[in-house]
């Protein structure tokens, strides 16, 4: 669970902030996610999606919860950490980073967690460039991860974070981790196919 803002500005040109509502969110999050990778990502590295957070709590499961969803479907080309079976936390989540470096010479990793923040912020999606801070919203210090961020706003934040997250609703979770899952997975899908990342110099922009 990470904070709203975790040192970033939504205002920023490289975060995109998307009602999951929004009928166009999962084409949205594509393509932003395609223009970040053309930024940073190489095809030599191996794209990570690392989900945090844990299924004890409903508010803090939308990362366990996308990390599943999206081993379901296989995105090509990735490989996911963090499910509901096997949830990346604050016990584990400094192993399981490790584990990565070991694994992968050369990781990418998409860094997805759920995150509170104002009510007329609740149900959004936050995708950006650099690493999250998870943990940060209920007082705990964990090592920053990723170098692209999605946060799904859960909940309100300010009072009894805790409480917040046990009493979140699951609907809306799973609303949040649907849309993360299928804009990951048509990302995948695009790279697969030839698309080319729009924020690279030497080709030519996603549309």
């Amino acid at each position: 669970m990470s904070y709203l803002t975790g040192g970033f500005k939504t205002e920023d040109k490289h975060t995109l902030r998307v009602d999951s509502t929004d009928i166009f969110a999962v084409q949205k999050l594509k393509n932003h996610l395609l223009f970040l990778l053309g930024k940073n990502y190489c095809r030599e590295q191996q794209l990570i999606v690392l989900c945090i957070g844990t299924d004890r709590s409903t508010g803090d499961a939308l990362g366990p919860l996308t990390g599943s969803k999206l081993k379901q479907l296989s995105p090509p080309g990735i490989r996911v950490y963090g499910t509901l079976d096997e949830p990346v936390h604050a016990v584990n989540l400094v192993e399981t980073i490790l584990d990565i470096k070991k694994t992968h010479p050369a990781p990418f990793i998409i860094a997805v967690d759920a995150c509170l923040g104002r009510m007329e912020s609740v149900g959004c999606i936050d995708l950006g460039s650099g690493p999250l801070c998870p943990g940060a919203g209920v007082s705990k210090e964990l090592p920053l991860v990723g170098e692209i961020f999605i946060n799904g706003i859960v909940n309100v934040s300010g009072f009894l974070e805790y409480f917040v997250l046990q009493n979140t609703r699951l609907s809306l979770v799973f609303r949040l981790a649907e849309i993360i899952t299928r804009g990951i997975y048509c990302t995948a899908l695009a790279l697969r196919q030839g698309k080319k990342p729009s924020g690279s110099k030497n080709t030519e922009a996603a549309r």
